[in-house]
């Protein structure tokens, strides 16, 4: 009778592919990927003078917040992502992230309360002020306001900090500026009375006196790009490089506390066999995501960091699900050896982890294809995750498992039991 079921099936049932046979290919096959990676990391760092191509999350940058409004109804109007990376593009601009925010606002002409739909853009640029302009500033700020006896004047990407015994207002330095080129922000009503309060310990009155730099250029920039559409500053910052050390410390520590809790459920939850498997498998994941980063100097922000957590997640999932099928294996087939229980095991599995990878592979893929910025940094991380964690779940943690048990769990106990019956039976 003719089995007309044949095709739905993705690989014909009662499959005996000999996993086991082919561990020590995989195992050798992995450890040269994974020193290979490695390796990509100090390539860069001579090359490059990066370890990767870290984004200003990690290495500093400004921070910049745009709002949008129609320049005849002064309405907040939505503007694509696209058409704003594709400006800065144009303009040259490389190593910036566009991402949409919306926030409430009171209007000033109007009274009234609306919701804005704007934009955040950061750029890798600190200032868009020469160093020799800067220290022409400040020396003829010094200068100028001698009188009122400054302590400390110095800048912070377009900033300049300034200590000094009597106060000094933004209308009166702003033409001291003026002179050197400059163009000074004026001063928010709670500027104006925070810089006007001395410092209750020392008396000293701290003001900061910002120049229209890199916000107000991508301002300019993409008031040309974007018609009848008026681009507004709501807010700009710098990220200092020490924040982005600690940032890339913390993603760091929290791989390394991941791979400890993903051993510890693993040893409760199984046995203690199961967990070194698990963590071997799931620090190659994550250092082959990293190697691809590094290799294809692809973005390295929060992002990915989140999408490199969530592979490993991804990967142990998948290798709790086999772990599991050989345990049910080894209390059901006890007359067979464990290599054989191994093998049956992930033939058990295989189709439903090549349907399951496959699945997100397709989705995460559009999302690799067809997003933009941090959407596109994800994917792109799910992608290499996914095909590093489905592999590493049959050929790695599976044999790591095996010699674990061969090595600690098989020899001395079947030598102590026949010892034993020998004694029995001469008795």
């Amino acid at each position: 009778m003719t089995d007309h079921h044949k095709f739905r099936y993705l690989l014909p049932p009662g499959n005996n592919f000999a996993f086991v046979a082919k561990f020590k290919i995989w195992i050798v096959i992995s450890i040269l990927l994974m020193t290979g990676s490695v390796a990509s990391l100090f390539i860069n760092k001579s090359i490059r003078g990066e370890y990767m191509n870290w984004t200003i999350d990690f290495k500093g940058g400004t921070e910049i917040q745009y709002a949008f409004k129609n320049k005849q109804t002064h309405e907040s109007v939505k503007i694509d992502p696209a058409r704003v990376r594709d400006a800065l593009v144009k303009a040259g601009e490389e190593g910036f992230d566009v991402s949409e925010i919306d926030w409430n606002d009171t209007d000033e002409k109007t009274g009234r309360d609306q919701h804005i739909e704007g934009m955040i853009v950061r750029t890798p640029r600190f200032s868009a002020i020469k160093p020799e302009v800067e220290a022409k500033a400040a020396d003829a700020f010094r200068k100028k306001f001698a009188d009122r006896e400054i302590s400390r004047a110095t800048w912070s990407g377009d900033r300049l900090f300034v200590r000094s015994r009597k106060v000094i207002t933004n209308q009166e330095a702003k033409d001291v500026f003026a002179a050197s080129g400059l163009e000074l922000k004026p001063w928010t009503k709670e500027d104006t009375q925070r810089y006007a309060q001395p410092d209750e310990g020392t008396g000293d009155y701290n003001a900061a006196f910002a120049m229209w730099g890199v916000d107000r250029q991508f301002q300019q920039l993409l008031e040309k790009q974007l018609d009848n559409t008026e681009v507004i500053v709501a807010q700009s910052y710098g990220v200092g490089a020490k924040a982005g050390d600690k940032l890339r410390d913390d993603a760091a520590k929290s791989i390394i506390y991941s791979i400890f809790l993903i051993m510890l459920y693993l040893a409760f939850r199984f046995d203690v066999r199961y967990a070194p498997g698990a963590a071997f498998a799931t620090i190659h994941d994550a250092i082959m995501v990293i190697g691809v980063f590094s290799v294809t100097w692809t973005e390295v922000s929060l992002t990915s960091v989140a999408g490199l957590l969530t592979v490993m997640g991804y990967s142990v999932n998948d290798t709790v699900i086999v772990f599991d099928r050989i345990r049910e294996n080894q209390a059901k087939l006890k007359d067979k050896k464990i290599e054989r229980i191994i093998d049956i095991s992930i033939n058990e599995m295989l189709v439903r982890t090549i349907l399951t990878s496959s699945t997100v592979f397709a989705t995460t893929l559009i999302m690799n294809i067809f997003g933009t910025g941090l959407v596109k940094n994800f994917a792109f991380a799910m992608n290499v995750g996914v095909i590093v964690g489905t592999y590493s779940s049959i050929f790695l943690a599976s044999p790591i498992f095996l010699w674990v048990s061969r090595k600690w769990y098989s020899g001395p106990p079947k030598v102590r039991d026949y010892k034993q019956h020998a004694i029995q039976a001469e008795e």
